[in-house]
């Protein structure tokens, strides 16, 4: 699943001009891991806040915008994180993070999708680990 989030993030960055205008060539594919990982950590983070795979698809499908707990759970720190890591300056990072809601609206169109076999309740289910057992 995480290749997929990696594949979601670098599509969005990538139709993104003033995003991928501002990040050196060089860091593209390190910066596009760090966002993957931001959101692959506040998914993990909202299905167990949610109760299970169910309640996080919800969740997705019910408040998508740049202020649901969602998006603000991952660009909490997603936006120091790459001004640490990466040199990037603000309006650069906040328009990473204004991409979210399109990155997360495309995970949960995927993850509901049954001809869309790239992100399934499954693989969400099973990315969470030993916690899977209790997000049934």
């Amino acid at each position: 699943m995480f290749d997929q989030i990696v594949k979601m993030v670098k599509d969005q960055l990538d139709n993104t001009p003033e995003v991928k205008s501002a990040i050196p060539p060089q860091e593209e594919d390190a910066i596009h891991t760090e966002v993957a990982a931001h959101i692959d950590n506040g998914i993990k983070q909202e299905a167990a806040a949610q109760g299970g795979v169910g309640g996080l698809l919800s969740s997705l499908a019910g408040s998508l915008g740049s202020g649901s707990n969602v998006t603000n759970a991952i660009t909490g720190g997603l936006a120091a994180s790459l001004a640490s890591k990466f040199g990037l300056p603000p309006a650069v990072t906040g328009a990473i993070a204004g991409a979210l809601p399109g990155i997360l609206q495309k995970f949960a169109h995927k993850a509901n999708d049954p001809n869309d076999n790239s992100v399934t309740p499954e693989s969400i289910q099973s990315s969470l680990g030993g916690l899977g057992g209790l997000f049934k």
